[in-house]
């Protein structure tokens, strides 16, 4: 059996491993136009030089060796025949497959705002490449500004101020980390970066890029009105899946990016994906599990992903340890939010008819634990009559003979 797998983070790298455990004896071939493995999960470290290129690597030493995986590095694929079941290479080669998981990824949207996409010196956030490029530009820069204040928007800024640069922050959302925070939580983040003397514009957008003469930017225009100094301006506003290679064949792919199932595999049987390209649940965690499901699949495993809670994030920005697990607002009037603050922090959590929604832990994550159990299990907390914030694991765990916790339903639900 031959296995061709195209991307080598976190998917593509974690489905090698599957495969290798599932089927000793097949050959996989690792495609990837990176000519390193890299996490990019922590390339503010590399941008802060807190760790080398090396240092990234999230493999082990001698992963192609002790895997058997021929690592085909800085080649990239341009389309995929299904009926001949090849991969063509830009340079002009074909490689055959039995299985293949498209694990390619995402990179950064450059938006269609005036004169941005024409721009020098706007780099996104995505790529080792890019941090390279910003690393080289910093020295003759003066004013940084970063679009867009998500996971990967407050990893630039920490970047950033490792290199005591104190950018600006422009987001259209009304607070930072809208997807995973709601306001209470994210004014916290804020107030410490204003004390590292960061400027956050929130509610408002870049709506024009003014040009010096080489066609570098100089000067941005808001949505406000407002006109900022722009020398370097880093976006990462969004993502789109890398999913332009299979325009042509029969792949499904949607607005999002890949369609896969819950096995990995897609509408073409015998081929599979994982992680970002399906642009729908880009955080690390998800792209791990995701190519281990699929790489089991592709080696004869009967496997499904149906057993991780997808919306889940965590973080420590300036020091402020925060998680956040499913939706940060009600979407509608039947849902129930509880919170507490303390000395402890903050936590929120919402429900609807005894089932977890999401919830929002900033400052102690002890109870976090409990919580990711009570979600990934659907447990129906409103049999337990006491403060949602008080359930431990012994209103719902008995403990085994080997001290173990273990969940038992004793009341069947509705």
């Amino acid at each position: 059996m031959k296995y061709v797998i195209l991307g080598s983070s976190a998917a593509g790298v974690n489905a090698a491993k599957e495969i290798r455990r599932v089927d000793e004896d097949g050959e996989i071939l690792m495609i990837s136009r990176d000519e390193t493995i890299y996490s990019r999960c922590i390339l503010h470290h590399y941008l802060g030089n807190i760790r080398t290129v090396q240092q990234l690597d999230f493999t082990e030493p001698d992963f192609t060796e002790k895997y058997r995986v021929r690592f085909m590095k800085g080649r990239e694929a341009v389309s995929v025949n299904c009926e001949e079941r090849t991969v063509l290479l830009a340079d002009g080669e074909r490689v055959g497959f039995d299985r293949l998981l498209i694990a390619t990824g995402s990179h950064t949207f450059i938006p269609p705002v005036k004169g941005m996409r024409e721009a020098g010196n706007v780099i996104g956030f995505r790529n080792l490449c890019d941090i390279d490029r910003i690393k080289e530009a910093l020295p003759r820069t003066e004013h940084v500004v970063v679009m867009g204040a998500g996971l990967v928007g407050l990893d630039t800024v920490s970047g950033l101020l490792e290199n005591d640069v104190k950018p600006v922050v422009v987001e259209l959302a009304d607070h930072l980390l809208c997807r995973q925070l709601d306001k209470k939580a994210a004014a916290v983040y804020e107030a410490a970066m204003s004390e590292k003397g960061v400027r956050q514009y929130y509610g408002t957008g870049v709506q024009e890029l003014f040009c010096d003469r080489e066609g570098n930017v100089k000067e941005l225009l808001l949505s406000d009105g407002s006109r900022i100094p722009c020398d370097l301006l880093i976006v990462t506003a969004g993502v789109r899946a890398n999913v332009e290679f299979l325009e042509g064949c029969q792949v499904g792919t949607d607005r999002f990016g890949l369609l896969f199932d819950e096995s990995g595999e897609t509408n073409v049987p015998g081929i599979y994906g994982a992680g970002d390209v399906s642009g729908r649940a880009p955080i690390w965690p998800v792209a791990v599990k995701e190519g281990i499901i699929a790489g089991s699949n592709m080696a004869g495993g009967k496997r499904k992903m149906t057993d991780f809670f997808a919306s889940k994030s965590t973080m420590n920005f300036f020091g402020i340890p925060t998680m956040s697990l499913g939706q940060a607002e009600p979407q509608d009037e039947t849902e129930l939010v509880e919170t507490q603050e303390g000395k402890d922090g903050y936590k929120k959590i919402i429900h609807k008819n005894g089932r977890i929604l999401g919830a929002i832990i900033q400052g102690d994550l002890s109870y976090s634990g409990v919580l990711q159990q009570l979600i990934a299990r659907r447990i129906d907390v409103s049999r337990v009559k006491k403060p949602i914030f008080e359930i431990d694991y012994s209103d719902f765990f008995h403990v085994g003979d080997n001290f173990e916790y273990y969940y038992q339903e004793d009341i069947k639900d509705e």
